[in-house]
């Protein structure tokens, strides 16, 4: 089974880019830590310095799913709530 790959687009509402960056940073040690983490990567968008991209890669779902019930995870989505907009794509490797 090919891993899972998720895109996750973090746009922070006006005035909370420096908070949502600063939470997205505090998940990635611990995430990356999780034993069904393949990659977990925090980018900018250079053109929108309040639009960030988590760009993950899980062993499958149960990874997933066992990262989005982890405490660091659950603080993030407390963190950001009501201050940014969030895009998630789940994608699986055609070729």
């Amino acid at each position: 089974m090919k891993e899972l790959i998720i895109v996750a687009t973090i746009t922070a509402r006006d005035g909370n880019a420096v908070l949502v960056r600063e939470a997205l940073e505090q998940v990635v040690p611990p995430s990356r830590a999780e034993a069904g983490c393949i990659r977990y990567d925090l980018h900018i968008d250079l053109g929108n310095h309040a639009s960030f991209v988590m760009l993950e890669a899980w062993r499958d779902q149960a990874a997933l799913d066992a990262h989005e019930a982890t405490p660091h995870f659950q603080a993030l989505i407390q963190a950001v709530a009501g201050k940014a907009d969030v895009q998630i794509v789940k994608l699986n490797q055609v070729l």
